[in-house]
């Protein structure tokens, strides 16, 4: 209902333009990078995108109703599943993706900029975690899923907490440690979740009843 009313009050004004729009979230996003969710202001936005701050109103009641639609259009489509015949190779393929994430000095501020305005901002919270945290978590559970179809991991896997495994590591070393996330760092967490999560060649070839695996997120 909140977001009916906002939607309705934005609508009077002039047309709006979709290269302007586009412009607008694109600095937002572009701001973000570089100066931190919180140093970021409307003005520098609408100066940013070419674009006078009554536009930035026309559309959004602030900041962060602005932002929370920047953040969800950052991934626009979903993140390709790969599938290169094999669990370690797919989970590999995309931690590669991550490892150019985190490769990217603006990210740092990118993150901790987010991570701070989630813990006091809902709809920033809801666009992070329905957009960037969704679309790999989505990529990352998918693969999981065909590795215990493959016998790759066990049938008793919690997906839920294979994608914490491999999503920890490169955010603790990076946010909070500060280090640089390389290839073999990621290579090396892959590795070491998939062993842990391995089938025991003595109990998964019986018939014994197994648990199953819960595929969808936890309640």
């Amino acid at each position: 209902m909140a977001a009916e009313v906002r939607s309705a009050r934005r609508r009077p004004g002039r047309p709006r333009s979709p290269a302007a729009h586009r412009a607008i979230l694109g600095a937002t996003v572009a701001l973000i990078r570089e100066l931190g969710y919180d140093a970021v202001t409307m003005e520098a936005i609408a100066a940013r995108a070419g674009v006078g701050k009554a536009a930035l109103y026309r559309r959004w009641d602030g900041k962060e109703a602005l932002a929370a639609e920047a953040i969800q259009a950052l991934m626009g489509s979903a993140l390709r599943v790969p599938d290169s015949g094999t669990t370690a190779g797919d989970l590999r393929q995309l931690m590669r993706v991550a490892t150019g994430m985190y490769g990217d000095p603006a990210t740092p501020l990118l993150l901790s900029g987010l991570v701070a305005a989630m813990a006091r901002s809902e709809p920033i919270a809801h666009a992070v975690r329905s957009s960037l945290v969704a679309a790999w978590n989505h990529a990352l559970r998918a693969v999981l899923a065909r590795g215990v179809t493959r016998g790759d991991l066990r049938r008793s896997t919690d997906l839920d907490l294979a994608i914490d495994l491999l999503s920890g590591p490169p955010f603790h070393r990076a946010l909070l440690g500060g280090r640089r996330i390389e290839d073999a760092f990621m290579r090396g967490v892959v590795d070491v979740v998939l062993r842990g999560l391995a089938p025991p060649p003595d109990l998964e070839g019986t018939t014994q009843d197994r648990p199953r695996v819960r595929l969808g997120p936890r309640p």
